[in-house]
This record gives structure tokens, sequence and C-alpha cells, in this order.
């Protein structure tokens, strides 16, 4: 029997926003509130956040996400925090302790997306670890213990007045309730936690001069489960987010993780998550560990628990994209155009590509783009690679950019093929994809990832799958559902599957697949060729 009067709170913190929601215990949505937030890029390279203007706009959508769902505050049982895998620094209590080379103490998160620490990850994988076993081979500079190593070199007054260095996901469960409890999902993937041993690489942290990490609790002493409860929110928690200190706090989760909870369904071993956004990660989950190279994990219980997980990914998904657009000289028109229109500029070039498509279908068989311009995360593991582009003119018109957006929505589609076929030679045996996120409500993205991948690609009925993710953990924490499985089963639901293509556009895509690998091979070429 559905318990009406129970209802649980997911709250997303992405990069450029924080968002709540209000869900039933059978996962239907029932609101939703956003609230932007800060983003501070003092150097290159550098990409900087607040953690109080994080908790400031998270009470905000919190108490919106309430009101909007029109139900009483004691019917709230649960709420679950999913961020992005940023680092914050504190010292005393909830002090923000600067990370910036601005100095200014309400700086003190450094961003996922942050690449400061390209040299101290170099260092850390020439240690030849045995943690570099379990991310693929390489720990990437989007991680947390090279941003860390850059800190302490870097700013090392900082360093020491820091009192904790936390997840993003770990600091909003600190922060509402208290405890000092991290998660098994934040500190595997991003920490080099060995989860399927219950220990750290105490070598690790030695030879990099890292130890001291572990005096005073700096980086926790407890680690749990995801689904599991961390206690009550605080009366300071509860009254800032306008809810009861009857609502318990689930385990924290990364957001890309939230993600492929949200809408991995029940038959998971041949199916890959993708949760595109900003970045794009794709989730892959085994009942034994798999070895990937260049792909991160395997990661035990970082997404399902008894379940090891690979996690590989796209340093820049929709960024590429959005990237492309405003910087085309038409930009300034499309935008106008969108206005008067009250529609995306997404859906505008769409169109334009439709109606282009008529008289050829394969407009961009001359203009070819690889989207490396935050480096590749996975499978080439290499956060030092660049952007390439061939087939330029000097035409500024609407037609030419929408060939140049086409092509790189092609670009992330033909990395994540790349992605997938490094996947299934190491064991996985991926058929199909689950795909959530913002730009997952893109058509035209839709299609060139079905019709390149070859995959079928179904789309959850809830398409805030990361927020339902958390929700699902809010709810299994409460006792609501006595699994997190059982929450998957009770709240997950499919919906749109999109088929792959003609047999002519796929022959297409396999010639200008073996173009995007040529560009690859010409840019290490060029780089050989100036040493």
């Amino acid at each position: 029997m559905v318990k009406i009067d129970s209802y649980f709170i997911g709250v997303d913190i992405g990069t450029g926003s924080v968002r709540a929601a209000v869900f039933s215990a059978t996962g239907e949505r029932m609101s939703l509130s956003v609230s932007p937030i800060e983003i501070y890029r003092p150097k290159e390279d550098f990409v900087e956040q607040s953690s109080e203007d994080i908790w400031e706009k998270t009470c905000k959508a919190i108490k919106q996400a309430v009101e909007i769902a029109k139900i009483p505050i004691s019917s709230v049982k649960g709420i679950g925090f999913d961020a992005t895998c940023s680092l914050v620094v504190l010292g005393s209590g909830f002090s923000p302790i600067s990370i910036s080379p601005t100095g200014r103490e309400e700086q003190n998160v450094i961003v996922w997306m942050d690449h400061r620490a390209l040299k101290e990850a170099s260092e850390i994988n020439e240690t030849d670890d045995e943690v570099l076993e379990y991310v693929g081979g390489k720990i990437s500079p989007e991680m947390q213990i090279p941003k860390i190593l850059w800190l302490k070199r870097h700013s090392p007054e900082h360093y020491k007045k820091a009192k904790k260095f936390l997840d993003l996901a770990d600091y909003m469960v600190y922060r509402s309730t208290g405890e000092d409890i991290r998660s098994i999902c934040t500190m595997t993937c991003k920490w080099t936690y060995l989860a399927h041993e219950k220990r750290w690489s105490k070598k690790l942290f030695k030879k990099i001069q890292l130890e001291d990490l572990f005096e005073n609790k700096r980086i926790g002493s407890k680690i749990e489960e995801l689904g599991k409860p961390v206690n009550y929110l605080t009366k300071e928690a509860a009254d800032h987010f306008g809810l009861t200190t009857n609502t318990i706090v689930a385990v924290g989760i990364i957001d890309a993780h939230s993600g492929g909870l949200g809408m991995v369904g029940t038959s998971p071993d041949d199916t890959l998550s993708i949760i595109a956004g900003t970045s794009s990660c794709h989730m892959a989950i085994s009942k034994k560990p798999l070895f990937v190279p260049g792909v991160w994990g395997p990661y035990y219980g970082a997404m399902l628990p008894g379940m090891w997980l690979n996690e590989g990914g796209q340093s820049s998904a929709g960024s590429l994209v959005d990237y492309i657009i405003s910087e085309s000289a038409y930009f300034t028109d499309l935008k106008k155009e969108a206005k008067e229109k009250v529609v995306s500029y997404y859906e505008i070039l769409n169109d334009v590509i439709y109606d282009m498509e008529k008289e050829d279908p394969y407009i961009t068989k001359d203009f070819h783009l690889l989207g490396y311009f935050h480096g590749n995360r996975s499978p080439r593991a290499n956060p030092y690679l660049k952007g390439m582009i061939s087939g330029l003119t000097l035409n500024q018109t609407k037609m030419e950019l929408a060939k140049k957006y086409l092509a790189a929505a092609q670009s992330v589609a033909y990395g994540t093929r790349h992605i997938i076929e490094a996947m299934n030679q190491a064991g996985h045996k991926i058929k199909n994809i689950h795909m959530c996120g913002g730009i997952a409500k893109n058509k035209l993205w839709l299609r060139e990832h079905a019709d390149i991948s070859g995959c079928e690609i179904a789309l959850p009925k809830e398409l805030e799958s990361v927020l339902l993710g958390s929700a699902m953990l809010a709810a299994t924490a409460s006792g609501y559902y006595s699994s997190l499985s059982s929450a998957i089963k009770g709240m997950w639901a499919m919906g749109e599957k999109i088929s792959p293509g003609n047999i002519a556009k796929q022959q297409f895509h396999q010639k200008k697949y073996k173009v995007f690998h040529e560009l690859y091979h010409d840019q290490l070429k060029y780089h050989n060729m100036m040493e």
C-alpha cells in the first residue's frame, strides 16, 4: 500500500545551479526549483566556487520546492544530496578556507573541471601505486588528491589552516547533520579509497607527502554505503530548509552516479547509463571487477551496493556545443531569433539541419571536429589533448553555424562510441543506452548518439534522473524502502526509446569515425614535430 503522506527530496548541486525536487514514494515528481550559483575563473584552468553561496542557494531551492509541491513539511521523511565532485576546504566549523590565488576566503571550492593540478596528477601517475589499477591506469586532475597536493605546494598557509577536505556531496551532508560521514561513492571514485578492501593505500600518501591528511580526521574517518542514513537534520539546517528535524539525511553521492541510479532500471548488465550535461559520464556496472584501460574504476559499491562500476566520460559535452555556438559571429542574431520565437536556439539550429538534410543528408562529410577542447577523460585519459577542426570557411551564416553545431554533437557521440568499444573489449556487453541530463532533451543529440553508437537509447520516464536518484537514497535511508534495489523498482519507470537510423547513415558514420581517430593521431604527430 502506498503511503501518500511520505515524500522525499532530491537535491542536485550542479556546476551552474542548485536544483531541488520533491518526489512521492512511487517516483512521481511533485515540484522542481532551480537556484543559480556563482562561479569564479581567476586564472586559466582555475574554476572556483563558494560553499557558503552553495549552501544559501540550496536553502532557497529546497524551500521553493516544498512550497511548489504544496505538501505539509511533516510529510518530508528524507532528503538526499548529490553534487559535482568538487573539493570543499574548511577551517573550524563550517568556515571557508581559500583555495584561490586571489586569497578570498569565500572562494573555498575547487570545481571538478578545474585543471590546475595537471602536474600533480602526472606525478601521482608516475608512482605506479596500486590505486592506479582502479582508475583505468591514470588518475585525473579532476580528482581530489592532485588538487589537495597542489594546494599544499602553492598555498601552504591555507593548507595548514584547513581542518577538513570534503567532496561537495559530503559537505552538504556534514552541513545538514553535523556528522562527518563520507560516501563510499565519493571516496572511492575521487579520493583513491579501495572500497573492496575497505582501506587506503597509505604508501601512496607517504610517497606524495600527504600522509598528514589522516591526522585529526581531515579527510574523515567513517565511510558508509549508499542508501544508509546519516542522521536527522539539525535544528539550524531544518530551519534554513523550512523542514522539520524529523527529516533523515542520506549518505551523499556524486551527481553523475545519482543519475545512474535514477535511470539504471532493473536489468542493468547490458546497459550504459549516460548522464549528459556540461560534461558527460558513462556508467556501466558488473558483478565482477572489469579493468578498462583509460576508464575509471572498477569501483566497488560506488553506484549500487555489491556491484562494480566503470565510469567513462567526456570532460566537455554540453560545454563543447555551447562553446561552438557562442563563438560564432552569427550567435547574436541567433539569440535574437530565439527570443522572438520563444524557443531555444538549439531548436532553431535543429530545424535548420533538418531542412539542409532534405537536400544533402551528409552535410558534415567535409567538416570534421575533434571535441577534446578540455582534454580527454576516457578512454585516452589525456587532459593535455586539444580540440581540432577541419573544413573551415569564411561563411558566417546560420547554415554554417548549424553545420558546426552538428559536427560538435557528432564528435561527442563518436567519443561515446569509443568508450563503449573500450568497455566491451574489457568484458562489458553493452547493447543499450539509458540517457538523462539537460542535453538528453535535445532530439538531434539523441538521434546522433543512436546512429553513431548503434545502440537503442532509452529515456527514463522521469527525465530529472539525477534528482530522482537522490530521492531514492532518501527513501531508502528513511526506511520506506528496505534496500536501494527496492527503491529503484518502486520509483523508476521507462520512457521513450530511440532506435539507430538507416544503414546508409551508419556507413557514413563509420567513415566519420575513422576521421575522428585520425584527427587524434594527427595531433600527436604535430606535437612530436614541434618537440
